[in-house]
């Protein structure tokens, strides 16, 4: 299913292929360092198109990962898995994210204790994440 989504000021506008309307957040020290102290609601994306790739910028937070945003507004666009060659959104850039729920939290070894969210869900620690996560697509 298609979505349409931008960022903030929008300069940066986009459509991606979601197949789950689903999210997972990240409590890792760098998301959360780069979303202003929460967790990364990410969505996992594919066949992410951008009407301008000039606007967005990456930067190279690791040796397998990127991270987008919007060079104008500094929105937070995604975080982009090199190997694998996968997107996942910031659910929040979404037109439509209501429908998104939350299927798993990860880095959850890295959580701080001051929140903790409801439901039943996989939780992964960092070394379940980093292997399921950096598998190339099959």
């Amino acid at each position: 299913m298609s979505h349409a989504g931008k960022c903030l000021c929008g300069a940066v506008r986009f459509t991606a292929e979601i197949a789950k309307p689903e999210h997972s957040a990240c409590h890792c020290g760098m998301c959360r360092r780069w979303s202003g102290g929460s967790p990364f609601f990410a969505v996992r994306a594919d066949d992410v198109k951008f009407e301008d790739e000039s606007k967005v910028g990456r930067y190279d937070s690791s040796d397998w990962a990127q991270r987008g945003f919007c060079k104008n507004c500094g929105s937070v666009l995604f975080y982009y898995f090199k190997a694998a060659k996968r997107y996942a959104m910031s659910a929040g850039v979404f037109e439509d994210n209501d429908e998104f729920k939350l299927v798993r939290e990860i880095f959850v070894d890295r959580k701080p204790d001051g929140y903790s969210f409801a439901g039943d869900h996989p939780k992964w620690t960092e070394a379940e994440t980093i292997q399921k996560m950096t598998a190339p697509k099959t």
